[in-house]
C-alpha cells in the first residue's frame, strides 16, 4: 500500500459518503467545496481563568445549524517534541515516566514548552540537551497537530532527530528515566498501551508509517 493511500481517510461531507480508497486529490476537491455556511462563528470570547500554564475561556458561537451557545475553550503553551534516533538508527531515546493527572506510567519522547520567541526547532534542540544530554546531528520537522482540536489550542510540533552527540549531563531531573529502546520494539510498546501520550504516539507512528528511520 503506498503512502497516498495510507493518508486517505473516510470522510462524510454533507451526507455524501466519500470513497476511502479513492485518489487523495478527490478528497481534497470535495473538501474545497465547503462554504462559509459550514463555519462555526465566534461572536466573542471572555476569559474565565488565566495562568502561565493554562487559559480557560467561554466563546459565544453559532453552529452551522443555527444553534448559538457558549462553549469552553482551553489554551496550553505550544510544545516541541522529537523522536531521537541513535547514530545507527537502531534505537530511539524514550523516557519512562509518571504522569500525575491521569496517574499513569508510560514511554514518552523528549520535548517541552516553547519559550518566548523561540522557534520550535530551537526549542527541541534546547530541550534535548537539557533533558537527555544529547545534541541531534540532524533535525527534520514531521508534523504539527492539535491534540484536542474541538476546544483546545495547543500546537504540538513533532520532529525526527537523526544521530545523537553526547554534550553533557542533563540538567533537568524530573523528566523520568531515559533509555535507548530498540526501534523494532516500538510497535509492541504502542500496541500494549505503554505509549499513552499524544505527542509520543503521533511522532512514533509517523516514523513507523511514513518517514521511517532513514
Amino acid at each position: 500500500m503506498d503512502r497516498e493511500t495510507l493518508a486517505v481517510a473516510s470522510v462524510s461531507a454533507r451526507g455524501v459518503d466519500m470513497n476511502p480508497t479513492g485518489p487523495l486529490n478527490s478528497q481534497r476537491e470535495a473538501a474545497d467545496t465547503d462554504t462559509a455556511d459550514d463555519r462555526w462563528v465566534v461572536h466573542s470570547e471572555r476569559s474565565v481563568y488565566e495562568s502561565e500554564w493554562v487559559r480557560v475561556g467561554l466563546a459565544d458561537l453559532s453552529q452551522p445549524s443555527g444553534d448559538r451557545f457558549e462553549h469552553h475553550t482551553v489554551w496550553f503553551p505550544p510544545v516541541a517534541m522529537a523522536v531521537l534516533f541513535d547514530d545507527a538508527r537502531e534505537n530511539v531515546l524514550l523516557s519512562w515516566r509518571h504522569r500525575f493527572a491521569p496517574d499513569i506510567w508510560n514511554w514518552e519522547v523528549p520535548g517541552g514548552i516553547i519559550d518566548g520567541d523561540e522557534q520550535p526547532r530551537e526549542t527541541i534542540a534546547r530541550e534535548l540537551a537539557e533533558e537527555t544530554g544529547y545534541r541531534p546531528r540532524k533535525l527534520e520537522h514531521l508534523i504539527t497537530f492539535e491534540p484536542a482540536v474541538g476546544m483546545l489550542r495547543n500546537p504540538n510540533h513533532i520532529f525526527a532527530a537523526y544521530g545523537a552527540e553526547y554534550v553533557g549531563v542533563p540538567v533537568e531531573r524530573n523528566e523520568g528515566k531515559f533509555h535507548w529502546v530498540p526501534y523494532a520494539d516500538i510497535p509492541g510498546l504502542i500496541s500494549s498501551g505503554e505509549v499513552a501520550n499524544s505527542g509520543g504516539l503521533v511522532g512514533l507512528l509517523h516514523v513507523l508509517a511514513i518517514s521511517g528511520p532513514q
